[in-house]
């Protein structure tokens, strides 16, 4: 596979000096705006949500390779950044249609590829929530609505982000045993789904392909089995089999330690993945504190807890490959004038 100029540019853009994608995610909208109206107990401003962003920005990406924002709030954090990270940012409407099932997506209306790189990003990120088991005409619309985007990204030669998130189309518990034994199905298939070249994607952003609450013997185990450690460790190897395109693991909203301990069994499994896109597992303890004593309160912690946490990803990437032995570059061309 060969990469066009500015696809190339773009993934060097928000790479590290190994060809890995080590890159923060603050491109959290509605979760966010609940989380921090809850601990406020009020509402939350717009200058709230760009605050944060902003502290966010400024203090971890000394320690990344890229930060994912989004357009709604993110700018102004976005030329606050670490002039050595590169920018992702988001596409999609935070949420989905809640009007009909399927968990349909949409993308900002006021928004396009052209806008979003002139805008300053260096790579397109886009969220759909997906499941192998939906019905057909719902994945269908979503088939298409990656297609558009993908040849949206191609007419603008920039890279394309697409992150699917699983669910489940009953409506079960999605942090349940039951569900958890589905997940690796979901996430396996979905990375075969959009490998495929039709969809244009570049990295796909993808779940942990278990749930490591329900590990056998994981320090996250929390009682009910779903898998003992050497399944999972296999059922990473599966999911990684399908992809034929560089894959980078999401936090999917765990704490630091059970992220951290998913991406060293990843790790121990063999799986060349490629780096990840790590959000709430960095800041997310953070939020009670901006919301009740400030953004300086919230600096301060984020400058000891937030950089600890986010070092100890980081320390996780070792066993992360590059991608760009995945497109065939070389690693000089892809790390020049990086």
């Amino acid at each position: 596979m060969k990469l066009t100029p500015g696809k190339l540019e773009g993934l060097k853009a928000v790479s590290n000096d190994r060809g890995v994608i080590a890159a923060a995610a603050m491109d959290q909208r509605g979760s966010l705006k609940k989380a921090l109206a809850k601990e406020k107990g009020g509402d939350v401003s717009r200058q709230d949500m760009e605050e944060f962003k902003i502290i966010v920005s400024e203090v971890l990406t000394s320690h990344a390779s890229a930060i994912l924002l989004d357009p709604e709030w993110g700018l102004p954090a976005s030329k606050r950044r670490s002039r050595n990270a590169g920018l992702l940012l988001a596409y999609e409407q935070s949420g989905y249609d809640n009007t009909r099932p399927g968990r349909i997506p949409d993308l900002l209306p006021d928004q396009s590829v052209r806008r979003l790189k002139e805008a300053g990003a260096d790579c397109i990120k886009v969220l759909i929530y997906y499941s192998p088991f939906d019905k057909k005409e719902v994945n269908d619309e979503k088939h298409a609505f990656v297609e558009r985007i993908g040849d949206e990204c191609r007419a603008n030669d920039i890279p394309h982000f697409l992150e699917f998130v699983g669910y489940d189309p009953e409506g079960g518990d999605e942090k349940g045993v039951e569900f958890a034994k589905k997940k690796p199905q979901i996430v396996t298939r979905s990375m075969a789904e959009f490998t495929q070249e039709r969809y244009g994607v570049d990295v796909m952003k993808v779940e942990v392909p278990i749930n490591m609450k329900f590990v056998e013997g994981a320090k996250a185990f929390g009682g009910a089995k779903a898998y003992n450690r050497q399944e999972a460790m296999q059922l990473f190897r599966d999911a990684a089999a399908v992809a034929t395109k560089p894959f980078i693991y999401l936090s999917a909203g765990v704490s630091n330690a059970e992220f951290t301990e998913s991406l060293e069994l990843a790790a121990e499994s063999g799986v060349k993945f490629n780096g990840v896109l790590c959000g709430r597992a960095t800041w997310k303890d953070g939020i009670p504190v901006f919301a009740k004593q400030g953004a300086q309160a919230f600096r301060k912690w984020l400058e000891t807890e937030g950089v600890k946490n986010i070092n100890n990803v980081n320390a996780r990437l070792k066993a992360a490959t590059p991608w760009y032995d995945i497109y065939s570059v070389s690693s000089e061309a892809a790390l020049a004038a990086r």
